[in-house]
């Protein structure tokens, strides 16, 4: 596995449990996982952009987003291929050069196409069948964190000691 140029995350499965809570207001809460903000902090010091694309529009992502100092936030998108794309011209790199992490089926077109695919654990079995890998970790707990931690780690085994110095 190579360093890619770009990590593109969903977000519902992935960052979270993919459940979705509403009080009885019409509120509606999501439960992100603290761990997952490392996996974004080594791609920063990696200057590795991180891209979220979500199908769902919520202002709890978007908050979450520009807690984190995402690079890139699409929200509402029923094609993430296509979003993708576009991001790699205007990246001037190419689709090979992109590590995803999805969990549904609204992710597989773009988990084909991309140099580096994964998975959550709890993602259905046809998903896990078609990536390169599947983290241990449930989405939700901690599962992009270790997805950005197992690219890395089949890099020069240099690059933690850098960072933790770099930090």
């Amino acid at each position: 596995m190579n360093i890619p140029k770009l990590v593109i995350t969903d977000i519902d499965g992935v960052w979270t449990d993919g459940g979705m809570y509403y009080d009885q207001t019409g509120n509606e809460w999501k439960k992100f996982n603290t761990s997952d903000s490392a996996g974004v902090l080594f791609c920063k010091k990696l200057s590795i952009p991180v891209c979220i694309i979500t199908g769902e529009e919520t202002e709890i992502v978007k908050r979450r987003a520009e807690k984190l100092k995402i690079d890139y936030l699409f929200q509402g998108v029923g094609d993430k291929l296509s979003v993708a794309k576009k991001l790699c011209l205007e990246l001037k790199i190419q689709l090979s050069d992109v590590a995803f992490i999805g969990d549904d089926i609204n992710d597989v077109a773009l988990l084909r196409e991309v140099g580096i695919s994964a998975s959550p654990n709890n993602a259905p079995d046809y998903i896990k069948e078609m990536v390169s890998f599947t983290t241990k970790k449930c989405g939700g707990d901690g599962a992009f964190r270790e997805f950005v931690e197992t690219i890395l780690s089949n890099q020069d085994k240099s690059w933690f000691k850098n960072l933790l110095s770099s930090i």
